[in-house]
């Protein structure tokens, strides 16, 4: 899958209660590893909502693979995929894994395919989201054998690291041209962080782009930072989403 190059200019969010993040300028060309750096509360979230069409910024512009925003979130949306976003892709903890990624094929079949894949026969499409699963179940480095149940093993069972793969795995499934991916370094020690940013940088490696959620970003990324005066700490729970 090929990436999308990703720039903002002045991009500001305000909410009810005041800024959830402004004066955002950066440019990443396609297939980066963006690190959206900063504290919690810092208004994160809710530039990354933004930067994947959920959110509509209120001053300045960015562009999406050249989709502008926020004139065309509905484009933007379509070309991006979140992964381990709190009240967004939460991941349901009685499911299993198998489950979770059978509910996600049936949903990219049902609202990401085109008309003629739908018409194709049954044995095919089946083949097809084996497929996608089993790719993207590899990009995210989740083996379901060596899960403590295998593909049945249940969400409430999973660890830190393994449950943010597999929320990655799902949004992989619809071959999003830019992932979004929140608190990516949330509770996890020193070699889990080191993990999950292996992980993401293999992704970017393989061309998608990455955007993520960190509270310190690593060496090697494009840092974007929400830090800046004016902006309150409480406005990205006040901020609505598109």
């Amino acid at each position: 899958m090929t990436g999308v190059g990703v720039t903002a200019r002045g991009l500001g969010l305000e909410g009810p209660r005041g800024w959830a993040f402004r004066g955002v300028s950066f440019e990443a060309g396609p297939g980066s590893l963006i690190a959206v750096e900063g504290a919690s509360g810092s208004g994160r979230t809710c530039l990354l909502l933004a930067l994947t069409g959920r959110m509509r910024p209120t001053e300045g512009l960015a562009a999406v693979g050249g989709a502008a925003l926020p004139k065309h979130m509905g484009a933007v949306r379509r070309l991006s995929g979140l992964a381990h976003v709190p009240g967004v892709t939460d991941l349901d903890p009685a499911l299993t894994v198998a489950e979770h990624l059978h509910e996600r094929a049936l949903l990219q079949r049902r609202f990401g395919g085109s008309l003629r894949g739908l018409l194709r026969p049954r044995a095919e499409r089946v083949a097809e989201e084996r497929l996608r699963v089993d790719a993207a179940l590899e990009a995210a480095g989740l083996d379901r054998d060596a899960l403590p149940k295998g593909s049945r093993t249940a969400v409430r069972d999973l660890e830190r690291v393994e449950a943010l793969r597999l929320s990655v795995a799902l949004a992989l499934i619809g071959r999003p041209r830019l992932l979004g991916v929140d608190d990516t370094d949330l509770k996890l020690a020193d070699a889990e962080r080191a993990e999950v940013w292996a992980l993401l940088r293999s992704v970017a490696e393989a061309g998608t782009t990455v955007m993520a959620v960190c509270s310190e970003a690593p060496e090697d990324a494009v840092v974007v930072s929400t830090a800046s005066e004016g902006v309150t700490t409480d406005a990205l729970t006040e901020a609505g989403r598109a």
